[in-house]
């Protein structure tokens, strides 16, 4: 039907004029009609098939969810001018058609909402319950028709696996199998009429782009009384599309729906496969339509997406999925958790059971997780000879106990790739131990402690992080369980056949050494599982941290059958009690980055770990200069903490090996060093140079620039002064506009020159105060005031001014220098100038307090003037040995060049992402410290927007920050190990964020 006649049926059958567009539909003429420019209704023509008694079925539908209704959350029916809400009429072509008008339900449809995040997929799940309670008890002839949309009536699908290739029908029929196996149980479930048809097009979501919620669900055409649970397993189907883990995505639908109608534990039982069935359904139907109805593309709208979900599908666990939807619903996990609870309270076991030949039954435990310090650095805890060596010490310390611990522990040890996946945010990995370690001497016997079949036996084949290991199922009254035992040798394992019946107290299996036991020191991994999932001859030890509620039920802990005191609990969130106790004891100034706090507990390279062991990728760190905890930085300082830590009164050779390092790298004209212990210090020594060389206090710097926390770098900070908190420009300090020349006071031909005209200005008014000019102090790239570029030639410009009129030169290298520019190692290098003063800050420590004053010979003597500088911890050993080995790295590692290959791939991709997503209004920076700026079409600046971006992408695993005077330039400056990889990862999660709704520049 064209919009001409159905404009025509609406004036003549509701006496509205409207304008009417065209909408999606598989068998109604479905109409949007704008009154005066705002859509106010839908108007539905149905097929010439349908029967007035589907119709009215609807009808009664709406109706009565309109009357149960306290808003306006569903359609209302508008009735025709002669009172009845269902007409006939006769088309152009003389066929006979019932027209329904629907008020307009505003909204976006759910395939427009992005990005669609658990919360708004549990109001999903809400509103989809919601409408499953209000229509309970409700009754209609038409409820029980024949449908092929209904699971329940499935097994018209075997017809048409002819039309599916030979991958394509063995998925089908997978799915297929699974339901007839269970059809007789499935039947008995309880039915309701339900929507049936919870699809992303009959889903509408608010306006509101934070916190979008799901306001209504529209067409009712495929209503019908079914198994209830059937209507969760369609509703999740079209929500969990497009998602890398849909478990996880359905999870927060299932447990919205429960919420406002509770689901029976029997129910969810056939969840997983009632998801698979509908997908089988959907896309049977296209395979149908592509034969019947090939032009209408509605039809095949969801094939792809359908198969893709249907391949994911078939590689989740069955019953993981099952026990995670009963999670889901507040029910345990697994169904017989708390009969294994129950019967192991009454179990009396030890641990001299387990090892005879030990015979000790107390632990001492043993804290290997992330935030450990006993394991030292990953490289370390890498180092097997001396992890055993530890352990041995240890064991010495406690020769009355068995060493223990691990239980729901997470680790950070855990590198391989298998332990890794890409979820729905970001990266994850398995990191939380699901057993209980026992570290004992190579060769200690291994014995049961049940009765027992042996379900696998294997010399580590499939499993090279067990060893050799052996799982037994143990057979109780009313329920079974496993018990796994691994990092044993391959021949004590193979000794057991898969089905050999194992009495309680026999030996089963001797501890084995690295490299055969899975490369660890000798120790049992002793584990307790209630169910073996899907797997065959394996079973995991460790999970992710998302999924641990699962895992925890499925897996409890092997203490409750020795009640063993001393283990200690690892996996304990206590963010919110460290934020409790900063807020009460730490000053309020002292600010935290994001808005829901990290609490990260470990760093390795270019990475920060929180407490459950997840990897957050780090592009803000720049102290961490060359990665957290590097391992050779490390390993300098405490090799020299062990020795000497004094200050430089006396003679060391630390601080003359550190500076030659440094000079190396600096202009032969910098030939003096002066050591301190930060940044702040760097730049508070650096005024007090000024002050006696030229006898002047006048200090002439850049607006928004930052050189401290110190009363005088705060002086000379208008970043601070300027800021909340700030009194404004300081009697001595001059400060010029900063040399933006994106959104600056200058931009386009002659900026340098503009900017230095204004540094010229200043000087020209310090003369006309009779005073002179003392020093002129900018970072190179200005980072607090939004990572800016200075205009080329500006600094040289400059210079000379400031030279000519005797002031002093310097360059804040705090956070510019030491290889990070990538084409020079220092910032001022960029600008063919030549400062008189530089000063380096914490960088130069890697995050150890260390920094440095590099300044001219003649300023050096001019300094010295009787007045003794003394720095307690300036250049002492420890610092210096630390500072030595960061420029070594450097040096030795190519990192500078690192810096500038990766950094101008990043920057690339950047420009590149810009003429994708014009929000992006500038990117600039040099090497891996660069910056990119958000505003709209008329170059205002949209910090809600970069605040957004900073949290979202945190979400996925990637740290990021804000700067600039509107908190609208994201700046990246990581540790200068930052590789091709992270940057490609970095870029491809900064693209799906800015595909998402609040960072359109439409909706600003």
């Amino acid at each position: 039907m064209q919009i001409p006649e159905a404009e025509k049926i609406l004036f003549e059958q509701y006496s509205i004029k409207g304008k009417a567009s065209k909408l999606p539909g598989e068998l109604d003429a479905n109409f949007k009609i704008k009154v005066d420019n705002k859509p106010t209704y839908i108007l539905k023509i149905a097929n010439e098939n349908s029967s007035e008694s589907e119709l009215d079925f609807q009808e009664k539908i709406l109706l009565h969810l309109s009357n149960s209704a306290k808003n306006k959350a569903f359609p209302q029916l508008i009735k025709t001018n002669s009172g009845n809400y269902i007409s006939e009429i006769e088309t152009e072509k003389g066929i006979f058609r019932k027209v329904r008008l629907l008020s307009w339900m505003e909204g976006r449809i759910w395939s427009r909402v992005n990005p669609q995040l658990n919360d708004l997929r549990f109001s999903l799940g809400q509103k989809v319950g919601e409408i499953t309670h209000k229509l309970l008890g409700f009754k209609h002839k038409e409820a029980a028709r024949k449908f092929v949309w209904d699971n329940a009536q499935t097994s018209w699908v075997k017809d048409h696996l002819h039309l599916f290739s030979k991958g394509k029908k063995e998925l089908v029929s997978y799915f297929l199998n699974r339901f007839f196996y269970f059809e007789k149980d499935y039947k008995k479930l309880r039915k309701s009429v339900v929507h049936n048809d919870v699809n992303d097009h009959n889903i509408l979501v608010s306006e509101d782009l934070l916190k979008p919620t799901v306001t209504s669900i529209i067409d009712f055409g495929d209503a019908i009384k079914t198994q209830v649970i059937n209507d969760v397993a369609i509703t999740c189907c079209y929500a969990i599309m497009h998602h890398n883990d849909p478990l996880e995505a359905s999870l927060s639908i299932v447990k919205g729906y429960n919420a406002t109608f509770k689901l029976e534990a029997k129910e969810l039982k056939f969840l997983y496969t009632l998801i698979g069935i509908r997908l089988v359904i959907s896309v049977t139907k296209a395979a149908i339509n592509k034969k019947e109805n090939p032009e209408n593309t509605y039809l095949l709208i969801s094939e792809k997406p359908a198969w893709e979900l249907l391949k994911k599908w078939k590689t989740v666990s069955e019953d993981f999925a099952h026990y995670s939807f009963r999670n889901a619903c507040g029910f345990s996990a697994h169904p017989n958790k708390h009969k294994f609870e129950n019967w192991a309270k009454k179990q009396d076991f030890s641990l001299a059971e387990l090892f005879p030949t030990i015979n000790k039954n107390k632990i001492e435990h043993l804290d290997l997780s992330v935030s450990s310090s006993w394991i030292g650095h990953q490289k370390e805890f890498n180092d097997l000879d001396l992890f055993q060596f530890k352990i041995e010490q240890l064991q010495k310390q406690v020769p009355t106990k068995i060493i223990a611990g691990g239980y729901l522990e997470p680790r950070s040890l855990y590198t391989s790739t298998s332990y890794n996946k890409v979820g729905n945010y970001g990266k994850e990995s398995r990191t939380i131990h699901l057993g209980i370690d026992f570290w004992l001497p190579e060769n200690t016997p291994v014995h049961t402690l049940f009765d027992g079949e042996v379900v696998v036996a294997d010399n580590n084949s499939n499993n090279k992080n067990y060893g050799g290991f052996i799982i037994l199922k143990h057979q109780q009254k009313d329920f079974h369980f496993y018990t796994l035992y691994g990092h044993n040798t391959a021949e004590s394992v193979l000794k057991h056949k898969t089905g050999d019946f194992i009495e309680k107290g026999t030996q089963i299996a001797i501890l084995a050494n690295y490299p055969e036991n899975g490369n660890w020191a000798p120790h049992l991994h002793f584990q307790v599982f209630l169910s073996m999932l899907d797997c065959i001859n394996d079973f995991p030890g460790v999970a992710f941290f998302n999924e641990i509620d699962v895992w925890k039920s499925i897996c409890p802990n092997p203490n409750l059958l020795f009640k063993v005191d001393g283990f200690k609990e690892n996996l304990i969130d206590i963010s919110d009690e460290i934020l409790i106790e900063r807020k009460a004891h730490l000053g309020k100034g002292m600010s935290l980055q994001y808005k829901k706090p990290l609490h990260i507990v470990r760093g390795l390279d270019q990475y920060l770990m929180d407490f459950s062991g997840r990897k957050y990728l780090d592009t803000v760190n720049n102290v961490a200069h060359v990665g957290h905890e590097n391992f050779e930085v490390v390993k300098a300082g405490q090799k020299q903490m062990a020795v000497l830590n004094t200050n430089t009164r006396y003679l060391h050779e630390n601080i003359h090996i550190l500076a030659k390092e440094l000079l190396e790298t600096l202009p032969k004209e910098l030939s003096v060093l002066h050591f301190v212990n930060s940044g702040s210090e760097a730049n508070e020594l650096a005024l007090r140079m000024v002050k006696t060389v030229t006898n002047s206090q006048e200090i002439i710097a850049s607006e928004i620039g930052y050189h401290g926390n110190t009363n005088a770098t705060v002086n000379i900070s208008s970043y601070k002064f300027d800021g909340k908190g700030g009194k404004g420009t300081p009697k001595n300090t001059h400060i010029f506009p900063i040399p933006n020349s994106f959104r600056g006071k200058y931009r386009g031909k002659n900026t340098a020159k503009n900017y230095a005209n204004e540094v010229q200005l200043l000087i020209d008014n310090i003369h006309q105060q009779n005073k002179k000019v003392g020093g002129f102090i900018i970072e190179p790239i200005i980072s607090c005031g939004g990572q800016v570029e200075l205009p080329e030639g500006f600094l040289e410009k400059v210079y000379q001014k400031i030279k000519k009129a005797g002031g002093l030169c310097i360059s804040d290298e705090v956070q510019t220098g030491i290889g990070r520019m990538g084409k020079t190692f220092w910032g001022f290098q960029l600008h063919n100038v030549i400062p008189d003063i530089v000063t380096i800050g914490k960088p130069l420590g890697n995050g150890h307090p260390i920094a440095a004053v590099a300044c001219t010979k003649e300023v050096a003597e001019k300094f010295a003037n009787g007045m003794e500088f003394f720095n307690t911890f300036g250049g002492n050993p420890v610092s210096c040995a630390i500072a030595t080995q960061v420029l070594q790295t450097v040096k030795n590692n190519n990192l500078q060049k690192n810096a500038f290959k990766v950094g101008d791939y990043l920057k690339q991709e950047l420009l590149t992402l810009s003429k994708e997503f014009p929000i992006i209004g500038n990117v600039r920076g040099q090497g891996l410290f660069l910056g990119f700026e958000l505003v709209n079409k008329e170059l205002q600046p949209l910090p809600k927007q970069t605040d957004y971006l900073i949290n979202r992408m945190k979400g996925f695993g990637i740290l990021m920050s804000s700067d600039g005077p509107d908190n609208n330039v994201i700046k990246i400056k990581p540790p200068i190990i930052f590789s091709k990889k992270d940057a490609q990862e970095a870029i491809f999660y900064l693209k799906l964020v800015f595909k998402e709704s609040f960072m359109n520049l439409t909706k600003i």
